[in-house]
């Protein structure tokens, strides 16, 4: 399996010195936090978004994808949430990313028959457009739809091989499903698996890998045992918890504890 970060663990920090954190600590790849707080996002230009590929060409990091906003299953119109989508597809295809990150985020005014509905509608219209850039749709276990069983009932309403899961191991947990459990869900839509640690379902703060009560030595040697061999993306939290420790004193031992899973389950 290949390793990776999410930015969301520096929140702000300039491309130049995410690339050097990645090669300096051996991360395969990088997933970017595309929202306006940071270096990349959906407004910047075509120069901007070369010199940003350019960056991790050189030091052989890849980018694995973009963790993007756009809520699928929120009420409202179509339109702007597809046209969200399509600008990080847009984007995710100057930079050579495989993959763009989307939440559920169904609201509390809708049926959830409603809020699934709306989601599969507009994930099978964004993936016509997805087909055309190369780049997969990833809806992550999040918010409404934590488990991987709540994802698949919005993705097998889709049906289409450019929308897949992103399952996030924190969410999972929190709802309650073992990782054997997900791995049944999503496997055969897994795009990519968050990884992450906290001290409680009470108490989210991001810990180091190995730290916290998440079952990633489970999740780890179930997608060994299945024979998976795609990415973990180390998703540390730091943008919403300031108190947190920053991220650039764990990322070596957290590289050295997904290394130990990954030997242990192989």
């Amino acid at each position: 399996m290949k390793l990776a970060f999410s930015t969301l663990g520096v929140p702000g920090l300039p491309i130049p010195d995410v690339v050097r954190l990645a090669a300096t600590h051996g991360y395969h790849g990088v997933e970017l936090r595309a929202h306006p707080e940071e270096p990349v996002h959906p407004g910047i230009d075509l120069s901007e978004r070369a010199d940003v590929a350019a960056e991790f060409k050189a030091a052989g990091v890849e980018i694995l994808g973009l963790a993007g906003y756009a809520r699928v299953a929120a009420p409202g119109d179509d339109d702007p949430v597809i046209a969200e989508i399509r600008e990080l597809l847009n984007l995710a295809r100057d930079l050579g990313a495989p993959f763009v990150r989307v939440f559920p985020g169904a609201g509390t005014e809708q049926s959830l028959e409603e809020a699934e509905a709306a989601a599969a509608r507009r994930l099978g219209t964004a993936a016509e457009y997805a087909a055309d850039t190369g780049v997969r749709i990833l809806l992550e276990t999040h918010d409404s739809h934590r488990t991987g069983a709540d994802a698949t009932r919005i993705l097998g309403a889709v049906g289409h091989r450019r929308v897949g899961a992103l399952w996030d191991v924190m969410h999972t947990w929190l709802g309650g499903e073992q990782p054997v459990e997900t791995y049944a869900a999503l496997c055969t839509q897994l795009g990519y698996v968050q990884v992450k640690d906290i001290a409680s379902a009470e108490d989210k703060t991001p810990l180091g890998l190995g730290a916290g009560v998440l079952p990633l030595a489970e999740c780890v040697e179930v997608l060994s045992r299945e024979g998976w061999d795609g990415w973990l993306c180390w998703e540390y939290e730091k943008r919403w918890y300031e108190a947190a420790a920053p991220l650039e004193g764990l990322l070596g031992p957290g590289r050295e504890h997904l290394g130990r899973l990954l030997n242990e389950s192989a």
